[in-house]
């Protein structure tokens, strides 16, 4: 035991690691975080309620967490559909799907946000086929969910894919052998193995929806009550120098972060049970 104790490692001792740790932590997030709710708490509290509770904060996090949320919706439905088939068939372009998938990641929101915007314009090469259904993108809810649902696609395909890929097709060839037909072999033997993974990929792609700010600032219009996302209010108090304000409706925000961050985390730690047994 003591000779495993005196063993030399390539990394310094515990204790200098973990204090690096935790300084650059405090530095990156603790600090900053701490700041911001100190900010906020220059207000009282019924001050601090009446600017989080006013009609246009309360439309604003309507916006924001609603289209996040049907954005993620819609994500589990299509990303199970992209990871299933860039797992399960091999055809060409392939990998060029594989890596579009990422696009989103690598692509600066602003640039996402302008193409976006050019295609579902009115004379757009999507929004001119739109328009004469009555369809309008640009300037509506309807574009903060378009703008959400392409960035948040890549957490529910990458969640999902490599559960697919642990999953042989020897499972679905024994219960096909067995008599089950597509439906129930979806049903009844991949789902069951790969919902834990959609619903933590739904959880990321919501989370990461939820703060998105420079794709949907210029698809949306940031109509007061209409189209205006929380991130993008916040940044309008900062810009009226109302410092107090903006910092109280981050709050919330920051309360809302904290919450989906231990779903996901509990999310994660049940799905890797789940794999591993």
């Amino acid at each position: 035991m003591p000779l495993l104790l005196l063993k030399k490692t390539v990394l310094p001792g515990f204790g200098i690691t973990l204090g690096f740790s935790v300084l650059y932590l405090s530095l990156l997030v603790l600090i900053p975080l701490a700041a911001l709710v100190l900010k906020a708490s220059g207000l009282t509290w019924e001050q601090f309620w009446t600017t989080v509770t006013r009609p246009q904060v309360v439309a604003s996090y309507k916006l924001s967490f609603g289209a996040a949320f049907i954005a993620a919706s819609i994500n589990i439905v299509f990303g199970l559909l992209v990871a299933w088939v860039l797992v399960r068939y091999r055809f060409p372009g392939r990998k060029i799907i594989d890596a579009l998938v990422d696009l989103p990641f690598a692509l600066p929101t602003a640039v996402a946000g302008i193409a976006l915007t050019a295609l579902y314009a009115p004379n757009g090469w999507i929004g001119q086929w739109l328009v004469p259904l009555g369809i309008k993108a640009v300037f509506t809810p309807l574009g903060v969910v378009i703008a959400l649902t392409f960035i948040s696609l890549p957490f529910v395909v990458r969640t999902v894919q490599p559960v697919l890929e642990d999953l042989g097709k020897e499972v679905e060839e024994a219960a096909a052998s067995l008599g089950a037909n597509r439906w129930a072999i979806f049903r009844r033997v991949i789902f069951p193995e790969i919902w834990p993974a959609l619903l933590t990929g739904f959880a990321l792609a919501f989370a990461r929806a939820v703060g998105e700010y420079g794709s949907v600032v210029f698809i949306s219009g940031n109509l007061p009550m209409k189209t205006e996302i929380t991130p993008l209010l916040i940044i309008s108090q900062l810009e009226q120098y109302r410092y107090a304000e903006a910092t109280a409706i981050a709050v919330v925000m920051l309360g809302a972060s904290f919450v989906l961050l231990f779903a996901i985390n509990a999310l994660q730690r049940w799905t890797t049970r789940r794999r591993a047994m």
